[in-house]
């Protein structure tokens, strides 16, 4: 499914101020990933995504002698990051991550948490990847698989086939490309959320510049009728705790460059 990248950094930019107040599984991933950061890095860091500007001062505090630079596709978040979070030694540049406004063998460490799953060119995002890390560089990911929300879009599934909900790429689609990149460690877990209504989930998502960005996706707004009928089919999914689930399958993955 084309995603349109326009669309995906004015979603962002958008919600930039309301971000983190509904932010709280992004955290969570984010501090599991930064708990994979190596003791020593020597040269550039990059925040690959690097929305609110979150990890910043975890980064910072790392690495105090490195120049952190941030990227990221929306202008909203860039500007948040840097009146918000800034950091000594910070740079931030507004771009895409298939296309890295960056030097060759520039970057000794990229760390990217919940970013890169809104590529569409898996192939062209890791290249860049390899392109732009030094030889012996490092690089830390966080990002989203196939089966993330697969209750939203299975109560959809139930109103129309139309494109309401984001998809991800595949771990095995993500990791075909031959590159010039070594995985070191993979990792994946599932995290469920639980809610009382799905309005509740619907509203984060959209605070969270999240909801569907897809090119192909109902121009239109829901009628009544079919939002009944998504309510109706999410409720067949609630648990016997009382409440419903969003699933997010989330991968973690460790990758270097060769030396040479």
């Amino acid at each position: 499914m084309q995603r349109d990248k326009r669309r995906v950094a004015q979603a962002f930019s958008r919600a930039a101020e309301s971000y983190d107040s509904v932010a709280q599984l992004q955290r969570a991933i984010a501090d599991r990933l930064l708990q994979w950061l190596p003791e020593e890095v020597e040269g550039n860091l990059l925040d690959l995504g690097c929305g609110t500007g979150y990890a910043s001062p975890h980064l910072h505090a790392c690495y105090p002698e490195s120049p952190l630079l941030h990227l990221d596709l929306a202008h909203g978040m860039l500007t948040f990051a840097r009146e918000q979070r800034s950091v000594p030694g910070a740079f931030y540049l507004c771009g895409d991550a298939e296309q890295l406004p960056l030097a060759d063998a520039s970057i000794e460490l990229i760390w990217s948490s919940l970013a890169v799953q809104w590529c569409e060119q898996p192939d062209r995002l890791m290249t860049e990847l390899a392109r732009v890390l030094k030889p012996g560089g490092r690089c830390l990911l966080a990002t989203l698989g196939p089966d993330t929300l697969h209750e939203l879009k299975r109560a959809w599934a139930a109103v129309d086939d139309d494109v309401h909900v984001n998809s991800f790429t595949a771990l095995e689609r993500l990791l075909a490309y031959n590159t010039g990149l070594t995985l070191a460690r993979c990792e994946t877990e599932y995290r469920v959320l639980r809610y009382n209504r799905l309005q509740e989930l619907m509203h984060e998502l959209k605070a969270l510049g999240a909801h569907n960005v897809n090119s192909r996706r109902d121009q239109g707004l829901s009628s009544r009728q079919r939002l009944i009928r998504l309510l109706d089919a999410y409720e067949r999914q609630r648990q016997a705790d009382g409440a419903l689930p969003a699933t997010y399958e989330v991968y973690y993955l460790e990758l270097f460059k060769e030396s040479q």
